[in-house]
């Protein structure tokens, strides 16, 4: 999994777009990354960090921006996309697509394509169940309609 290198190129892009978000926030104390973390470092029982972690902040931290490794991964994906879900969609004459869960959330965000995933019920042992559906870009608004 990940041996496109989509992993290296979200945990920078995640950074940045991140760091943006918060600094921009009005009224919050948490205006970077590093507060996130480190927030949930000191309010780690209510955060849940011991159940749920976040790897994935602390890859991103790490992480110095978009450099040359980053950029070629980036349009690595493109050229995915480009000849994967956009050509598929194109050739069937779709405007979208449904699968189970979550399933298709990684094709979606590599090629920055709508997705949204609704509650479709329950498994034997209670553990919710979901559908997602993807679109083309600018699919948006009829896909929130669908869904």
């Amino acid at each position: 999994m990940f041996k496109s290198g989509e992993k290296t190129a979200l945990h920078a892009e995640f950074k940045l777009s991140i760091n943006v978000y918060l600094s921009e926030l009005e009224i919050s104390p948490i205006r970077s990354l590093a507060d996130a973390i480190d927030f949930n470092n000191k309010h780690s029982a209510e955060e849940r960090i011991a159940e749920y972690g976040q790897d994935i902040f602390l890859a991103a931290q790490k992480t110095n921006g978009m450099g040359i490794v980053e950029k070629k991964i980036l349009k690595r994906l493109a050229e995915y996309s480009a000849n994967g879900l956009e050509k598929l969609m194109r050739e069937n004459k779709l405007d979208g697509f449904v699968t189970p869960n979550s399933l298709a959330a990684s094709i979606l965000s590599i090629g920055g394509y709508p997705g949204i995933v609704v509650p479709a019920g329950y498994t034997n042992h209670g553990v919710p169940l979901g559908i997602c559906f993807g679109g083309s870009k600018g699919f948006e608004p009829k896909l929130i309609e669908i869904a």
